[in-house]
């Protein structure tokens, strides 16, 4: 069979977190071949995508398994690795936009097959959208009393645009509305999607409650896949570690989305790990899908493998899977990264096709991926095809783009073409040309266009907040923007981003101000960002650059279940406050 299986064996009646065994302690025939007989398709041969996953484009292949440059490089490539996070964050979510565009399918089903030429005139949806968080009930209440249509397709209907427009509490009031009239029967996926709006309004530990209350019929693979889902988007590993154990105890099918949700938070937190889900694939025959070899294809190409990532494409097409467009722009990003512009250039002629008129698709990637080559002439080229009848998506790359480009005016003229198109904009687009603003510290237009999303009635949520912390503190107003924290925190009840605290923590740690970035580092943990190496390392280099001498650091690395890398652990060495040298010795 798979020359694999031996060390797969060990997987047999054990919890995931206790799988844990390394990669380079298995012994792998990358010569072999599958075993899966009388198959006229390609079949994954998971040897083959280990060996892919973990060849070096450097040193001989027999020892490849070992080298895991993802994690063993953390000190070096920790801030190659932000920067390519940060770019990537703004184009898409995987986790969040896999299971959401999961559920979005499903309502849209049956929107489509009979009411789908009615899009835009819900009646059902402009009640609820158009209603307070305070009259949502009353408003479907008199919906009723009206004697208006409550079918399947205007319920799905409504979800779906709700959702589309991510007004999940919105949403969820509908859902639980519906289920307190009982007049519509609901299936496992209403149940999912009730599932998944809880998570996101009120947290995992609430829609992991709700679940006890559902049938037992419908606590199928698509409830505890959503469940956890949600908890990889909050990067909750032991959460989602019980919940894919749970699943496994209730003898569920093991699903290559539910793989995927693993894939995608070991690709965030512990890169280790990813040989333990893709052992576990190839026992329970799991076929890779396209998002998996994505989610493994952006990990070698962040990890600087160029040669490897490209072995790993080269799997995937054995298997009979061709790139889209989500990940032809993977690809071209990873290039441009690497310095392979060339490459780049050649994955962008084949997203655009014959015809960028035609292929509207790929011009919101195309707009993003040419401001990362730095081509203006290109980003015009694409926006002149959007913007006699540009879609919301496209406007915003388009801002982005000419945002990153320094053209504030062009950024400007976009903006104002989406406010005439579109009446009510949310915070989300507001907060796009914020960024703007705060990229080419322009400090008033930013207070000004965060007064005109007041005026509007916009809630100000993570990512405005993230924008304005970043907009004072590239304006030279670092007190100001630890305070906009503070009140983002405290009185508007919001969770700021991990990357909106870290901003504040670096500016520290390169002013050398122990005293606010301890505290900042301690605001962190409080707000439920369990320590980490990121952390740690800014953290360190505050002391760094006060030239003051640490107390315990290493201990409180090892309380967090942190390991310092090589480069961390000579920095440590230098503000080491019982640091050995040839005086210390003698005085001893």
């Amino acid at each position: 069979m798979w020359a694999i299986r031996r060390a797969s064996l060990r997987i047999k009646s054990q919890s995931l977190p206790s799988v844990t065994f390394r990669a380079c302690n298995v012994n792998i025939d990358t010569t072999s071949s599958s075993g899966m007989d009388n198959t006229p398709l390609p079949v994954f041969d998971g040897s083959l995508l280990l060996s892919r996953f973990y060849s070096q484009s450097r040193g001989p292949q027999g020892s490849f398994i070992g080298n895991h440059s993802f994690c063993s490089q953390a000190g070096s490539e920790t801030e190659k690795e932000s920067i390519k996070e940060a770019d990537m964050s703004g184009s898409e979510s995987e986790s969040e936009s896999e299971s959401e565009l999961d559920l979005l399918d499903a309502e849209e089903e049956t929107v489509e097959n009979s009411e789908r030429e009615r899009r835009g005139s819900s009646g059902l949806f402009k009640a609820v959208a158009e209603s307070s968080t305070m009259t949502v009930k009353k408003a479907l209440d008199k919906w009723v009393e009206e004697g208006h249509d409550l079918s399947k397709s205007e319920i799905s209907y409504a979800l779906f645009e709700l959702r589309r427009r991510r007004m999940y509490g919105k949403a969820l009031q509908l859902s639980e509305w519906l289920e307190s009239q009982g007049k519509v029967e609901f299936s496992e996926r209403d149940y999912a999607s009730r599932i998944d709006l809880i998570a996101k309004i009120r947290g995992t530990q609430k829609a992991e409650a709700y679940i006890e209350k559902i049938p037992e019929s419908f606590k199928g693979e698509i409830v505890y896949r959503t469940l956890l889902a949600n908890c990889v988007v909050n990067n909750d590993i032991k959460k989602a570690e019980r919940v894919f154990n749970k699943m496994k105890d209730l003898s569920l099918p093991v699903t290559s989305f539910a793989c995927n949700q693993l894939l995608l938070l070991y690709k965030r937190t512990d890169k280790k790990k990813i040989a333990d889900v893709l052992l576990l694939m190839e026992k329970e025959n799991v076929k890779p899908s396209l998002f998996t070899y994505r989610l493994l294809i952006e990990t070698k190409g962040m990890s600087n493998d160029i040669t490897g990532m490209e072995q790993v494409l080269e799997t995937m097409k054995a298997e009979g899977l061709e790139p889209d467009l989500r990940l032809q722009a993977v690809l071209a990003r990873q290039y441009i990264y690497a310095g392979m512009k060339e490459k780049a250039k050649e994955i962008l002629k084949e997203m655009e096709g014959n015809n960028l008129n035609e292929n509207r698709g790929a011009w919101s990637s195309l707009l993003s991926i040419y401001t990362l080559l730095g081509s203006e002439d290109d980003v015009k080229r694409v926006w002149d095809a959007c913007k006699s009848n540009p879609r919301v998506e496209e406007c915003i790359n388009a801002i982005e783009a000419f945002g990153k480009l320094k053209k504030v005016e062009e950024a400007e003229a976009v903006f104002d073409q989406m406010s005439k198109k579109w009446k009510r904009l949310s915070s989300k687009h507001y907060t796009c040309m914020l960024k703007v603003y705060a990229n080419n510290k322009m400090l008033v237009k930013g207070k000004e266009i965060v007064k005109q999303m007041s005026e509007s009635g916009c809630r100000l949520g993570a990512l405005t907040w993230d924008a304005l912390v970043k907009l004072y503190i590239e304006s030279g107003e670092i007190e100001k923007a630890d305070s906009v924290l503070n009140k983002a925190s405290q009185q508007f009840q919001v969770k700021p981003l991990f990357a909106t605290y870290m901003m504040i923590l670096d500016h520290y740690a390169k002013k050398g101000d122990v005293h606010n970035a301890e505290k900042i580092f301690h605001k962190m943990r409080l707000a439920g960002y369990v320590s980490r190496y990121r952390q740690y390392d800014s953290l360190l280099q505050a002391y760094i650059n006060a030239k003051v001498p640490t107390y315990g650091f290493r201990e409180r690395l090892k309380a967090d279940n942190v390991f310092p890398s090589k480069a961390l652990a000579a920095r440590m060495e230098q503000v080491d406050a019982f640091k050995k040298t040839a005086v210390s010795d003698l005085l001893d």
